[in-house]
């Protein structure tokens, strides 16, 4: 799993798995015939473990269904500052690599996505009747994810949490609106370094 998310799937050769796992070519083939089996087992991993992994620790303490979502977004902001803007999100990675895959790899991709997305989403119907009438939960949770990822790819980009946090508030505006209507405010892009 750090291999990939660290190098990627492409650019991670068997040699550099065999030295990181301290194994021999043949306890490798033994339990993955082909590099494509180990990213399925890396991939069926994350599914598995997304509440021990990811969710546990983002909302460890945090019982508001509305701060457990941004609770979880700070989890990412806080892998993007420890790690320089090196890593993200180890599924977007994933699927940005790997621009055709096959149906069994876009079938765990969008697994492991079902998956983020659902947690999010019952926090977004826990949290139903603080939000607008035609709120749609499961939308909104696709609405996040899109967020997430498209505000990691930008901060990695600008090596910035500037735009994941421009991002996270106009996020929070939306799920946490005000009694009385306000403008759009125009505010400019990202400063480049």
């Amino acid at each position: 799993m750090e291999l990939f998310a660290a190098r990627g799937y492409h650019s991670t050769s068997i040699a550099d798995i065999l030295r990181a796992a301290g194994a021999n070519s043949g306890s490798l083939y033994h339990y993955f015939p082909g590099k494509q089996d180990l990213l399925l087992a890396v991939l069926d991993t994350y599914h598995e473990g997304i509440d021990e992994m990811l969710l546990g620790p983002a909302w460890q303490d945090v019982d508001d269904p509305i701060d457990r979502v941004f609770a979880l977004l700070g989890k990412y902001r806080e892998l993007l500052i420890t790690s320089d803007f090196f890593l993200g999100c180890p599924i977007g990675d994933i699927a940005l690599e790997v621009h055709e895959p096959d149906p069994a790899v876009r079938e765990r991709l969008m697994a492991n996505f079902t998956a983020w997305q659902g947690a999010v989403a019952r926090c977004l119907e826990a949290a139903a009747p603080r939000l607008a009438d035609e709120a749609d939960a499961e939308s909104l949770a696709t609405l996040v994810l899109a967020l997430m990822e498209g505000g990691v790819m930008l901060s990695r980009t600008y090596r910035s949490t500037e735009p994941f946090d421009r991002i996270v508030a106009e996020l929070r505006r939306l799920l946490t609106p005000s009694s009385k209507p306000g403008r759009v405010q125009r505010t400019p892009g990202p400063a480049r370094r």
